[in-house]
């Protein structure tokens, strides 16, 4: 078993360990969760696959679907065309949300997940519904604000891992540089870590 290379407040699971300062297990790969509720949930994060492995490598968290928590959607426009072109769906580590709304930031470890789908558009009895289709890939990005991988690895800088992994691919991502491949798209989003925190309606709280 390896040290997780990040502090285990990363994925709010500091007080139902014991005291202890690191959650020991497998990065390699993820095991499914256990129930919700009590301790369970706790035991659930704690198995929960982080999108790094100790070396700084990246990849798509084994059944983050199962484990993570559902972040929010966006549904960039088909221009021209009614409808949208894509649908990004966003998840986030378990415990990630709760930390977030104490400290205003995700910690570091925190990772979350953007599924890509092409969208498909067709008239329903509700009006005209965009839907996701076909999956295109994931957008990975991992928080460590020492930056400690990223004097040898391009995929990490200004306090975060970020990598594309096209849908046939989820271990071996297709960037190379995210100054070059990511951080483009981010730009305005600096102020608020890079992140475009005002779409992600769980981070404001029931009812926000």
């Amino acid at each position: 078993m390896r040290a997780h290379p990040f502090p285990v407040l990363a994925l709010g699971l500091a007080l139902a360990l014991g005291g202890c300062g690191k959650v020991e297990r497998s990065l390699g790969g993820a095991e499914n969760p256990a129930p919700a509720g009590g301790a369970a949930t706790t035991a659930a994060a704690t198995l929960a696959d982080v999108g790094a492995d100790a070396s700084g490598n990246l990849h798509v968290p084994k059944a983050y679907r199962d484990a993570y928590q559902y972040l929010g959607t966006w549904a960039p426009a088909n221009d021209p065309g009614v409808g949208s072109k894509e649908m990004h769906i966003v998840y986030v580590a378990p415990g990630a949300v709760a930390q977030f709304r104490k400290a205003g930031k995700f910690a570091d470890g925190t990772t979350l997940v953007k599924e890509v789908y092409e969208a498909s558009t067709a008239p329903m009895t509700t009006g005209t519904v965009s839907r996701p289709q076909k999956l295109k890939g994931w957008f990975v990005m991992v928080k460590d604000s020492s930056n400690r991988h990223a004097a040898t690895n391009k995929l990490w800088g200004d306090g975060w891992g970020w990598a594309w992994f096209d849908a046939a691919s989820p271990t071996k991502t297709a960037s190379t540089d995210y100054q070059s491949d990511c951080k483009g798209c981010h730009e305005p989003a600096q102020k608020t870590d890079w992140l475009y925190t005002d779409g992600y309606q769980p981070l404001k709280g029931p009812g926000a």
